[in-house]
């Protein structure tokens, strides 16, 4: 059974830093993509940032240069450092699990999600 658990939600003035720490388990293959989305009320879940098993990231425009996405493998965690918050970044964000090149905008790609965590940024 795969799970994945989001932490690391919170509010925070515009300008300032959050991390977002996402813990999987049961995942066992080898090649996969790693994946931040967002969802606004009243908007569409939008991909924000993605990690590969080669470590390769991609960014969505709006977030690139203030949001960084890691892994480590050993604790089998995806983090999202995000700097230099905007009100416009306030949403629920999940993490997700996708095949190895899995894209944002195909949410059918991406199996598995965790329950989100809010994040709230206020101007």
């Amino acid at each position: 059974q795969v799970q994945l658990v989001e932490s690391g939600g919170g509010s925070v003035q515009a300008g300032g830093p959050l991390r977002l720490s996402c813990v999987v388990s049961g995942y066992t293959r080898s090649s996969y993509c790693m994946g931040w989305f967002r969802q606004a009320p009243g908007k569409e879940r939008e991909g924000v940032a993605a990690i590969d098993s080669d470590g390769m990231t991609s960014y969505a425009e709006d977030v690139k240069g203030r949001f960084t996405v890691s892994k480590d493998n050993a604790q089998n965690t995806v983090t999202l450092q995000m700097n230099s918050l905007k009100p416009e970044d306030t949403a629920m964000y999940y993490c997700a699990v996708g095949r190895f090149n899995a894209v944002f905008a195909v949410i059918s790609e991406w199996s598995y999600w965790g329950q989100g965590t809010q994040v709230t940024v206020s101007a």
